[in-house]
């Protein structure tokens, strides 16, 4: 059973910055992709950010330019880096793996709360 554990949420004042982390208990090259969504209240999940094996980055189009993710392969760990945050990136920040059999997990969240 493959097990995510995200970090670093909190709350933070408009145009700030917070940094989120997922670890993994297996390494994260076992993935296909990794990536984070968030879900607000009310509202659909969304996916935010991926990384594939092979490097790759994607990103929805409100966090391009504001959101970074990245990886450190030997701690098994992807990060969202989260610039110029918005009262509308306000959500429950979950982080996701899939593997090459259509296998997915996500973590338990981590909630990040925009003040204006």
């Amino acid at each position: 059973q493959v097990q995510l554990v995200e970090s670093g949420g909190g709350m933070v004042q408009a145009g700030g910055s917070l940094r989120l982390s997922c670890a993994a208990s297996r390494s994260i090259f076992t993935f296909n992709a990794m990536g984070w969504y968030r879900q607000a209240p009310g509202k659909q999940r969304e996916s935010v950010a991926s990384i594939r094996s092979g490097g790759r980055t994607d990103y929805a189009d409100p966090v391009k330019g504001r959101f970074t993710i990245s990886r450190e392969n030997a701690k098994n760990t992807v990060f969202l880096q989260m610039n110029s945050l918005k009262p509308e990136d306000t959500a429950v920040y979950y982080c996701n793996a899939n593997d090459l059999w259509g296998r997915s997990w996500s973590g338990q969240g981590t909630q990040v709360t925009v003040s204006s």
